[in-house]
Formats: structure tokens, sequence, C-alpha cells
């Protein structure tokens, strides 16, 4: 009982104390520490190094070069005035009396494309606030917009998304980032579809009046800006060339050489999703740099060295709320909680994955890292129990991404503070509506995904 106390009164000093500003680098490795003190008394330089560092060392080397790509990626359609025009785009072709729809599309398909979530924040809320203006919309909706359209469906939901989320199921279950297409649509739609009703609801409900006049939107349009169809390119690219690569390309390249422990003694079922998105984005990359050189060359050093920095903050917070993880779940203590989880739904093992990845997201204020913690502590027993369930991987892979998009959103979600600073706006004023679009609704569809998953299987 005292190592569960211990438990879960870590995970709360994680939340408040990541909630209040203080940097994850520091706080994660120091709380696993005094967890393993207080709860068991154990070696801390030994659980430090060896496992803190270890799982957190493990998932750097495997997601970097995602992490990487995807900063590169959107710092270069950021500088190049591809996101602001896809953006803009969007919204005046659907007009005023549509803003609420407008930004939601715009933030999806910058995001689908692999545009990081917080370029798009950047990139929409100028567009937003002057849109939401001229509708005479409030202000105080504009965060749960952008987290709708950026923070959800997009995430999780839809198939072939090139978000992290989507991608680190894959060497757990050996899928793709297409697993269960149907059902990740009909999750989507759904998470769209009430989020959209909902905040069209609340513009009503709140009245006409946009709010306080004070916040400087910059709307100009930039000199030099690419074309629509030059700036949307590289993100279709990215969905195409991820299909190419998942499902033609590499299953046609001998990759037998990777039994070799040299190359870790795999297989390329655990690799395919992977090297599929890394192709994908680099030769997007690629071609975003050559049809917008002329924006692009005189800072293009400088352009990709601010996406690799960019990349490095998100993927070793992440990776320490991984080691965080780690150590948790090697507290004796632990082995209950999992027991409890592995138990609850019965025989449905889909519904003990959604509430345990769902509680583990939520612990930690990040999908990316609830989701390592919970595959890298009960995925083997989840894919044996899926199999002994006659449920498919692809499932399992869907249910587990979609269950990360939910709880993930509370207060101390770090992208949340991030949006309500960028929008000027407090938790008290805004956080009602990112709560019903991003927690409530999700988990909602989480539910729906789990039935009918249980029904129907995979499709």
């Amino acid at each position: 009982m005292l190592g569960i106390l211990v438990i879960a009164t870590a995970l709360t000093a994680l939340i408040v104390l990541a909630y209040r500003g203080m940097s994850l680098l520091l706080l994660a490795p120091a709380i696993a520490v005094l967890a393993v003190l207080f709860a068991e008394g154990g070696p801390l330089l030994g659980s430090y190094t060896q496992v803190f560092m270890q799982a957190t060392g493990g998932f750097i080397i495997q997601y970097f070069p995602l992490f990487l790509l995807g900063a590169v990626f959107g710092k270069l359609m950021e500088s190049s005035g591809s996101a602001r025009v896809l953006a803009d785009g969007i919204i005046r072709s659907l007009g005023p009396q549509r803003a609420v729809l407008a930004v939601v599309l715009s933030c999806a398909v910058m995001t689908y494309g692999g545009v990081s979530l917080f370029v798009v924040a950047f990139a929409v809320w100028p567009i937003a606030a002057a849109l939401f203006r001229e509708a005479n919309l409030p202000k105080v909706l504009i965060p749960a917009t952008i987290a709708l359209g950026a923070f959800t469906f997009t995430m999780t939901a839809l198939p072939g998304t090139p978000a992290i989320q989507n991608a680190i199921p894959m060497p757990y279950f050996g899928t793709t980032p297409f697993a269960a297409p149907g059902l990740g649509i009909l999750t989507g739609v759904m998470m769209l579809a009430l989020g959209w009703a909902w905040l069209e609801y609340r513009a009503k409900a709140l009245g006409p009046g946009y709010g306080a006049q004070d916040d400087t939107v910059a709307t100009q349009a930039q000199r030099n800006t690419p074309s629509l169809f030059v700036a949307a390119t590289p993100l279709v690219l990215v969905l195409v060339l991820n299909i190419i690569f998942t499902f033609i390309v590499i299953p046609w390249l001998d990759t037998d050489y990777l039994a070799d422990p040299a190359f870790g003694a795999t297989d390329i079922g655990a690799l395919r999703g992977i090297w599929s998105i890394i192709a994908a984005l680099t030769l997007a990359c690629l071609v975003l740099v050559a049809t917008n050189w002329g924006r692009l060359a005189q800072n293009l050093g400088r352009t990709l060295d601010q996406g690799a920095q960019d990349s490095l903050q998100p993927i070793f917070n992440t990776a320490s709320l991984v080691g965080f993880g780690a150590v948790i779940a090697s507290l004796g203590a632990f082995g209950l909680i999992r027991d409890w989880v592995v138990t609850v739904g019965g025989d449905n093992p889909l519904i003990s994955l959604a509430v345990g990845t769902s509680l583990l997201a939520g612990m930690t204020g990040s999908a990316s890292g609830g989701m390592s913690i919970a595959l890298a502590t009960l995925g083997d027993t989840y894919l044996q129990m899926g199999n002994a369930a006659g449920i498919a991987p692809d499932l399992l892979h869907r249910v587990t991404a979609v269950a990360t998009g939910g709880l993930d959103a509370l207060p101390h979600n770090g992208a949340v503070i991030t949006l309500l600073t960028i929008c000027g706006l407090t938790h008290r004023e805004a956080y009602k509506d990112i709560a019903v679009v991003a927690v409530v609704i999700p988990v909602a569809a989480l539910c729906v995904l789990v039935a009918l998953g249980t029904i129907f299987g995979s499709f």
C-alpha cells in the first residue's frame, strides 16, 4: 500500500510542478529517484543510470529521426511562407461565416501533413484572430478551435498521419501508420463533428463580440509567398510517399540482414512504419526546398539549424517522461497496478489497453510519453492477449493511438499551456472549451472505437 501511495504522490507531484513551469529534464529524474527512495529504499544511482537513462536513451535512439525530420519540415514550411499560405487559403475560401470550421480545417491539413502542432498554433493564430474579429466571434474560443484541428483526430485517429503518436505503436505490434483505416476514419469524423458542433454552440451561447482588442495581429501577406499549389505539394507528398514506401518500396527490399545481431536481430515488421515516415519526410523536405529555393536559399542554413534545435526539447521532454515511467514501472508496487489494469474489461483486452494508456497519458500530460510507458511495460502482454482473443494488431494499434489523445490534454499539458500563451488567454478564460473538444469528446470517441472494434474487429 505504501508503494502505491508513493507512486500516486510522485505522479501528482509531476503534474503539479510541471503545471507550474518546472523543466521536465530536471523534474522527471528527480521525482523518479525520490519515488525509489521512499517506496523501496532501493539503489538511487542504479535506478537513475541503469533504468531511467536506459529507457530515456532507448526512446531517443528509436524516435529521434521522426522528431528531427518533423521539426525541420515544419520549420521549412514556416520559413517558406507555405504554412501561412495554406492556413490563409483554407480560411479565406470558406469565409468568415464558417470561421470556426475554417480554422479547424487549416490546422488539420497542416498537422496531417506533418507540421508540428506548435508550428501550426503559431502560424494559424494571427489569421484566426483576424477572422474571428471579422466574424464578431468570441476570442476565447480560438484556443479550443486550434486544439480541435491540431490536437485530436489528425494526431491519433486518421490513418497515415505522420504524428509520433501514430508511429510509437508500430514496433510493438508490427503495424503500419495505416492500421485499422476504417475505424480510424470513423473515430476521426466523430471527433471533428462533435467538436465543431460544440464550438458552434458555444459561439451562439456566448453571443457576438470578439472581446479584448489589444492583441497585435499581423495578417498582411508575406512578400514572395508561394502559390497554394506549391505550398500544399509537400504535405500531399508526405502522405503519398508514406503509402508508397509502406506498401510497395520497403516490402520489395531485401531486409533479411536485419536478423543479424549487428542490426538489432529484428525484422522489417518492426521497422517498416518508421522507415516509411523517415523516407517520406526526407523527400518531402527536399521537394519543399527545391520548390521554394528563392524564398529559402538566403537563410536555408539558419532555417535547418533552427528546425534541428526545435526538435531537441520535445524529444528530450518526452524521453524524460518515458524514463520516469520506466523507474515507476520498476517498483514492486507498480506490479499491483499493472495487474489491475490488465483485468479491467475482463476478457476484452481493448478495454484494458484503452484505460491503461489513457490513464498514463493523463498522468504524464503527454500522449507520446504515456503511450511509450504503457507499451514499454505492457505492450507484449497486450499483444499476447490480443492474439489469444483473436484481435488484430492493427486494432490494438489504433486503440492505443486514440487512447493517448484524451486525458493527455489536461491543464498541465505543455501544448495546452503553449497554446494559451500564444493566444494571450488564461486557463480560467479558455480551458473549459479545450477540455470539451480535446478531452471529453476524444474519450467518448475512444469508447465508440472500442465498442466497434469489439463487435466488428479491425477494418
